[in-house]
């Protein structure tokens, strides 16, 4: 056998390795559609997570804003880990996704409950009207 020729099996036999093939072109068209619908589940979860970061107001006291900006995170952690429920099919990452689900309400309980006692009295003052005055309609 020439040179030549071992050259072009060499090639050959890499090319399966160098260049992957599109995970794309090996899907079935509804493959894809369920695949472009997961991701746009995780995507507005994502975004809605961005818009609620980009509300909060700086309070000045970092733990306060840590906190604040904590929620809109864990909250999308949760969103998320629930679509990989709805469309997960490995069972390692439907437990993590279930374990997500649990220990980040866990932690916006203890979050909520934080900020509640470590709010201004003027805020809690305000809060409390507000909440009875809403009850009242």
């Amino acid at each position: 056998m020439t040179n030549r020729w071992r050259f072009v099996i060499f090639i050959m036999c890499l090319l399966p390795v160098a260049v992957p093939a599109a995970p794309q072109a090996y899907r079935s068209p509804a493959d894809t559609s369920a695949a472009n619908l997961v991701w746009s589940e995780y995507a507005a979860h994502m975004k809605g997570m961005h818009v609620a970061l980009s509300s909060i107001e700086q309070s000045g006291n970092s733990d306060v804003d840590f906190v604040r900006l904590m929620l809109p995170h864990h909250q999308a952690a949760i969103d998320m880990a629930r679509t990989q429920l709805m469309y997960g099919t490995d069972p390692q990452m439907r437990r993590l996704a279930q374990e997500i689900i649990t220990d980040q309400q866990s932690e916006i309980e203890l979050m909520q409950l934080w900020l509640q006692q470590h709010r201004p009295s003027s805020l809690k003052a305000d809060q409390t009207t507000a909440l009875h005055a809403g009850k009242e309609h």
